[in-house]
């Protein structure tokens, strides 16, 4: 059944009509007509009919509930982000080397959870730590709940901070100088290749001897620049890596 609109001369009536199925053909019946159309809505007779009707059709319902605002709002999170990067977190060692540098320390907040907030906002939308602090409110990551935005920027302050004199005496140009280079240095290590890298088409499985032979390029320029030596092939754990060239 449906409504529909009849004109009879000047005016309009607002009929209900059925759809039958007789001798093998559609035929419509008038179930009934409600009266002029104009007169309808001014009064707001059709408005409480409908409304009246509503209350046995449960999604008409869900609508005009939602329409009065006497519905549960649902948020909804992506949770992709963090389960795709927290694994290469893991395995890159940045959060086992994290861990480690903060044995000493008595920090009062998860910090490794703020520095991952951090690495992770600047994968996707970037910018500042205050636009980090209100981004993680968008998605599902775990440890983050209480972070604030002082939290965010003493993290930044600890990534930064000096290495003492003595770790610094004799380093060479390219040898960690704050925190935060003891944290990628072990991720960025580089392997010699081994038979195993040989045998699976360049890709080490952490099995090398000699353990990683560097933190960085093999040499620099006039500039102390780092540039790799031509030809040089090096590969890290899990990945191959194609030979550099100047």
């Amino acid at each position: 059944m449906f409504f529909r609109k009849k004109k009879s001369g000047s005016r309009i009536y607002l009929q209900v009509v059925e759809n039958r199925w007789e001798e093998g053909r559609s035929k419509q019946r008038v179930i009934a007509t409600l009266g002029r159309l104009d007169q309808l809505r001014q009064s707001g007779q059709l408005e409480g009919l409908l409304r009246s009707g509503a209350k046995f059709c449960e999604s008409v319902a869900l609508l005009a509930a939602h329409r009065r605002g006497e519905t549960t709002t649902v948020h909804t999170r992506p949770i992709g982000p963090a389960m795709v990067f927290e694994r290469l977190w893991q395995e890159t060692g940045c959060k086992q080397v994290i861990g480690r540098l903060l044995q000493d320390r008595k920090f009062t907040f998860p910090i490794e959870r703020a520095l991952f907030l951090t690495v992770l906002h600047r994968l996707f939308p970037s910018g500042s730590d205050r636009a980090a602090q209100k981004w993680k409110e968008t998605i599902e990551l775990g440890g983050t709940e209480k972070l604030g935005l002082h939290h965010l920027y003493r993290a930044m302050a600890w990534l930064g901070e000096a290495l003492d004199p003595e770790q610094q005496f004799g380093a060479t140009p390219f040898a960690p100088r704050c925190t935060k280079d003891l944290i990628s240095a072990p991720a960025l290590a580089v392997y010699p290749r081994c038979a195993d890298a040989q045998a699976t088409g360049g890709v080490c499985r952490g099995a090398c001897s000699g353990g990683p032979v560097s933190n960085g390029p093999s040499r620099a320029d006039e500039a102390q620049r780092p540039v790799a030596a031509k030809g040089e092939e090096r590969h890290r754990p899990g990945a191959a890596v194609r030979g550099l060239s100047e």
